[in-house]
Order: C-alpha cells, then structure tokens, then sequence
C-alpha cells in the first residue's frame, strides 16, 4: 500500500454487461486519481487526495462523460461487437448508445441512471441525516427507506434486501460519504 499500488475491484454479472463494464471504468477512475498523486510527497497532504469529492469526479468521470459518451462508442462499438458477435448481433450503434444511457428509475444505486442517480443519494443523505440527528430510529429505517424511495423515484421496495439494506457505507463507518458522488458528478460535469 504505497506509491504505484492500485488495485481496483468490481463486480462481474454474465447476463448484464453495463453493471461490470461500467464498474471498472468507475474503480479505474479511482485508480488513475491515486496514480497520479506525486509519489515524493507520499505520506503529506501534498501526496494525497485533496478530498472524498475530488476523487469521486475522477470516477464518475470516466463511468459517465467518457464511457457514456458517443466518442469512446464510436471507437470502441466495433471492438466490443468482434468481443461479443453473438450478443450484439443485429445491434447498432444507436440502439447500444441509447440503451446505456437509457432513464429508467432503478432499486440499484450504481445501476442508476444519470437522471435519477442524485435521487439515490439525496435519499442515504436525508436518511443517514435523521439517524444522526436522532430524528429517525433505526427500528424505523426500513419504512422511511420505502417511503422517500416512492416518492423520490417512483418505485416500490419490494423488501429490505433491495431496499435499505443494500447500502454498504454503513458497514466500513463511511456515514456522510454519499454525498461525495453528487459533488463528483458536479466536479466531473465541469
């Protein structure tokens, strides 16, 4: 763990490739951000990411304005068709454009498109914000998570595991991260 040391992780789903590729282009952003650091200051402030927002920008950065964009698909469409041939056989340029960057509310955050994905975190801000402040128990998350889920998105929770529980922050102590993903959207779009 030092200069030169990035890994990134992701997930992989066989049956849906947005959730995997993108991924690795979000995990990639973080990695070219800490690569970049100058590696004579490691260990400084100077050597370090200047905030949580900063690197998140570099990620949605290259998930979203690159790897979203019509320029890296009318480069890259080809190659991804000889890679998959049967899988987008008879798809077009346009139909493969529109359908990652479609607007569909989604139970899943970093499913989420571009549209509706601030939705998700003002949701974990407010949430996370009224346990904090002790005006939401715990005991009452789950209810809370349903209700603003409706109305922020539209969608109905079908359950706790794809409602309140799917949220990991919590686990590693990152309470107040979320909104780090609004302020890198907003650097990245700059």
């Amino acid at each position: 763990m030092g200069p030169g040391d990035c890994r990134i992780t992701t997930r992989y789903n066989p049956r849906f490739f947005s959730e995997s590729f993108f991924g690795v282009l979000h995990e990639t952003g973080h990695a070219l951000y800490e690569q970049n650091l100058p590696a004579e200051h490691f260990g400084t402030p100077l050597g370090a990411a200047c905030s949580f927002g900063i690197h998140e920008s570099q990620s949605r950065l290259w998930e979203n304005q690159v790897g979203r964009g019509r320029p890296f698909w009318d480069h890259f469409f080809p190659r991804l068709r000889q890679t998959f041939p049967s899988a987008l056989a008879g798809v077009s340029l346009d139909a493969f454009y529109f359908a990652i960057n479609d607007v569909k509310p989604s139970l899943i955050r970093v499913e989420a498109d571009e549209a509706t994905y601030n939705l998700h975190i003002a949701l974990r801000f407010e949430l996370e914000l009224g346990l904090l402040s002790g005006d939401l128990k715990v005991a009452d998350l789950p209810g809370a998570w349903n209700e603003r889920f409706k109305a922020l998105l539209g969608l109905d929770v079908p359950d706790d595991a794809r409602g309140c529980c799917r949220t990991s922050t919590g686990v590693f102590g990152g309470l107040g991260y979320f909104p780090t993903y609004t302020l890198g959207n907003l650097y990245s779009a700059q």
